[in-house]
């Protein structure tokens, strides 16, 4: 029986990194609709309708730790009534982007940089996304330095989303990534065990 689900994310990579996720659910889950992609200001006000709306369909939403303490204290400030059980709020360690670096085995070749230059200990990155477009910088590809190293003033580069957004549909093993990220590894293991329930 084929269960539809929305998304709620912050950006394009998001959203390929949670449909990447839906895959190791052992229901059959389509994904109806997919809101935000604005960043997480727009994810922060809606967070509270998110979880109402997912007592009739259930929700995942995705969003980056940051400089927040901790998941449970960013949960209990964006939601102040009890998370619904089909609303899956799940936050990255500190940003999406140490999922990616968790798997070093396939980021290392893909950004063209040596194995050991990719940290083990990615939930203890202060600022992945910055670390990875440190990598980027040192790459010998220089489609990886064009796609990733931002211009001027600009935090990220100009194909930062679709660059690594490829290796995510394409590379990324999130069996072996969840192995160095733990708030991935609970992530997954919601979806493969009991998200959604039955409404």
């Amino acid at each position: 029986m084929t269960v539809h689900v929305n998304l709620a994310v912050e950006d394009r990579l998001s959203e390929l990194v949670a449909r990447k996720m839906l895959e190791l659910s052992p229901k059959e889950l389509r994904i109806h609709l997919v809101f935000g992609l604005e960043g997480y200001g727009y994810l922060r006000k809606k967070a509270g309708s998110f979880n109402q709306a997912s007592k009739g369909t259930p929700y995942l939403l995705l969003t980056d730790l940051d400089a927040n303490p901790c998941p449970p204290t960013l949960i209990r400030e964006w939601v102040d009534h009890p998370l619904a059980p089909n609303f899956l709020f799940r936050v990255a360690v500190r940003e999406v982007e140490a999922w990616l670096l968790a798997d070093r085995e396939n980021i290392s070749p893909y950004l063209g940089v040596p194995l050991e230059t990719v940290p083990e200990h990615v939930e203890t990155i202060v600022d992945p996304k910055e670390l990875l477009i440190g990598l980027a910088r040192r790459s010998k590809r220089r489609a990886v330095r064009s796609a990733l190293v931002p211009q001027g003033t600009a935090r990220q580069g100009p194909d930062h989303n679709g660059f690594l957004g490829r290796f995510v549909t394409d590379s990324w093993d999130l069996q072996s990534a969840r192995t160095r990220s733990h708030s991935l590894h609970r992530a997954l293991r919601r979806i493969e065990n009991d998200w959604p329930g039955s409404a």
